[in-house]
């Protein structure tokens, strides 16, 4: 056995005795039902940790723009977008993501990991690399790989601005500084002071990257993200987001100062060399968000079910974290009780809650990530919270005994 396969063997011990390995839930999506799915025995699951947070990938507006274009273009996009993979829907595409964030140009990428590897990789080697990145110690896997080559680093406390502040006033002169971070982040469910981060960053002369992966489609007038409901999406430098999570379909981008986003368009590795969406996404993709636009309701929907949420938890003694977002995790520390209780929730009461454990989270900090969208009901929520509840008495997993 080649010693590389041995260490292969040896991890996964490792991971299955520590409770952290890795399965996938054996479920079959519904477009109709969505948000529930079936079991392979046939069984109903009602799912609670699905980023599809508005419901909107099984909706009929996106089905029909996919399937008239895969009736006019096909499946495949049949290469990059500089070989033969370019199409009308990716342009049309791209100028709606400007406008809807008030940017001069945008760039689709074939996922938001993608996005962020390729902007902020392409970015921090320019200039030949004279560049300290500023990242928020929270920032997502997909940040943190685009600035991993990056010549100097500094991490600040999370949404902490006056370390922010104090360490963009640290850098030496000269060098070209740039600060990234989120609008909302997903393990915990805060929200980044965006305004605060901004007016620091160019009070340094700081380039401001922000990632709005888990806002967009949720937050603002018109559902662009936390950046537009607090009012300084103008202020950002660069926002980049996904299609993959509320526009409910898939696939990354940057969007920017023109000048700058051409030039990411012929210089990023990650966009040159990679096939493009098809363009049956990209159509998908752009009805979603012409929807969004206007889908004040269904946002304000999706908040309510998700204080609804947080309230029924807490009339069980169960105490979320202290989200003020849309995401709801309850803490479940322990990498083989969070498992344990999300197995039976699942196989026991039909109720589907992803565990989180590390690399997501630290270790100690495993937590259940429950994600209501507007379409679970005020008795499904009741009911998740009630079964949640007997489920972690009965398995010891409430932080105290007065809790229980």
């Amino acid at each position: 056995m080649h010693p590389f396969q041995a260490y292969c063997r040896d991890q996964l011990t490792r991971m299955r005795a520590e409770g952290r390995y890795r399965s996938f839930a054996a479920l079959t999506k519904s477009r109709r039902g969505f948000p529930r799915y079936a079991m392979p025995d046939g069984r109903e699951v009602l799912v609670w940790s699905s980023n599809d947070y508005l419901g909107l990938g099984g909706s009929d507006i996106l089905a029909r723009a996919a399937a008239e274009a895969i009736e006019a273009h096909g499946v495949g996009s049949g290469g990059t977008r500089n070989i033969s993979g370019n199409t009308p829907y990716h342009v049309a595409l791209e100028r709606e993501l400007a406008g809807w964030h008030g940017k001069e140009a945008a760039l689709v990428f074939t996922s938001g990991y993608v996005a962020n590897q390729a902007a902020l990789g392409t970015i921090l080697a320019s200039l030949d690399g004279n560049w300290q990145v500023f990242s928020d110690e929270k920032n997502h896997n997909s940040m943190i790989a685009g600035m991993r080559n990056a010549r100097a680093k500094a991490i600040w406390r999370h949404n902490d601005v006056a370390h922010l502040d104090a360490l963009l006033a640290a850098a030496p002169a000269g060098v070209n500084k740039l600060v990234a971070f989120e609008s909302v982040y997903s393990m915990d469910g805060d929200i980044a002071p965006i305004g605060e981060i901004v007016a620091v960053a160019r009070r340094h002369g700081a380039l401001t990257y922000l990632d709005e992966v888990h806002a967009v489609g949720m937050y603002g007038a018109t559902g662009s993200g936390v950046a537009e409901r607090d009012g300084v999406a103008g202020q950002v430098d660069l926002i980049q987001g996904t299609l993959a999570k509320a526009v409910g379909t898939h696939g990354g981008y940057v969007a920017g100062q023109a000048e700058v986003i051409d030039w990411l368009r012929s210089a990023a590795a990650g966009f040159i060399f990679t096939t493009s969406l098809p363009p049956c996404i990209a159509a998908a993709a752009l009805a979603s968000i012409r929807h969004l636009r206007g889908a004040t309701a269904l946002r304000e929907r999706q908040q309510q079910r998700a204080a609804q949420l947080k309230a029924a938890f807490r009339a069980q003694g169960i105490e979320p974290l202290p989200s003020v977002s849309h995401i709801v995790p309850v803490p479940v520390p322990g990498a083989g009780l969070v498992r344990e209780v999300s197995r039976v929730l699942l196989e026991e009461h039909g109720l589907y809650v992803t565990p989180i454990n590390y690399p997501t989270v630290p270790r100690g900090a495993e937590r259940l990530r429950f994600t209501p969208t507007p379409l679970h009901g005020e008795a499904e929520i009741a009911q998740a919270a009630t079964v949640l509840a007997g489920v972690m008495r009965r398995l010891g997993a409430f932080p105290s005994a007065d809790a229980a």
